[in-house]
């Protein structure tokens, strides 16, 4: 505590609280459910990780094709550039891959996920308790911030960034093609199925979870002392400004989505439901 008057020099009296790392004794005074909130984000993640980890390597039942009159694949395997794809987005053809083709892919959105600076806060509040919420009792007795592996690969989640406008293209390229229904004697016929509603609203959310990200943001305004000079990047800047006010939200939408929509494209492929078509 410190104690500054007029004309004189400042009295300063340390205070030591004796917790880790400068905390209470006590892990918090708080009375609430401080808990619930990363409790929930915890049980989210986990949810996700353990489903990315089946989906991925399932290998198999994640593609509706013209078989079952549909042109649907699931975004955790598109682009699908392995020998084993029985459709080769792009053209592409890796023989030398020969485990599951989502694990080629994961790498890229999941990197730009967990360099993320919002699920960064969400991980290392419920994972690592650094610290689990505010006015509690942080986990760990040092500090060292994001210098050290493997936090300072976080850094590099501008670049990241990059690859995540490639995956979002192609996600909406692959909710354009989900408009076409092939069939065995008329060829192709463009319609509406539920799954195409599914992958649109992917393509949807994905944008918005890209864009609204902070990495996004700083591009569009950061490092520009007069906007009045740069009137583009300031109209850009109001503009992905709103958004990113929302990116919790957009983050969890898009995680929740994407996995909804692996497993609703699994579940047509693999026969347990039919997929209904609007038009």
């Amino acid at each position: 505590m410190a104690v500054i008057e007029k004309n004189s020099e400042p009295l300063v009296s340390a205070v030591s609280l004796g917790g880790t790392r400068g905390g209470p004794d006590k892990s918090t005074l708080r009375k609430d459910l401080w808990w619930l909130n990363p409790a929930m984000v915890y049980f989210g993640l986990l949810g996700f990780v353990l489903y990315g980890v089946w989906a991925a390597f399932r290998d198999g039942n994640y593609y509706a094709g013209a078989q079952l009159g549909r042109d649907y694949i699931s975004p955790f395997y598109s682009p699908c550039i392995t020998n084993s794809c029985p459709v080769h987005t792009f053209g592409w053809d890796l023989v030398f891959w020969k485990i599951s083709p989502a694990l080629l892919i994961l790498i890229f959105p999941m990197g730009f996920r967990l360099s993320c600076y919002y699920y960064r806060k969400a991980y290392y509040r419920s994972f690592w308790l650094s610290p689990p919420a505010c006015a509690v009792a942080d986990n760990h007795r040092s500090y060292s911030g994001e210098t050290k592996f493997p936090l300072i690969l976080n850094n590099i989640h501008r670049y990241f960034w990059y690859f995540a406008l490639i995956f979002a293209g192609i996600l909406t390229y692959d909710a354009v093609l989900a408009f076409r229904f092939p069939n065995s004697s008329h060829g192709v016929s463009i319609g509406m199925g539920l799954g195409t509603l599914v992958l649109v609203i992917n393509a949807v959310l994905i944008w918005i979870y890209t864009i609204s990200c902070h990495s996004c943001r700083h591009l569009c305004g950061g490092q520009v002392d007069q906007f009045s000079k740069h009137k583009i990047r300031h109209k850009l800047w109001s503009l992905i400004t709103p958004l990113n006010r929302h990116h919790q939200l957009f983050a969890w939408l898009s995680l929740f989505w994407v996995a909804f929509t692996d497993f609703y494209i699994w579940l047509v492929a693999s026969g347990h439901i039919t997929d209904p078509r609007f038009f």
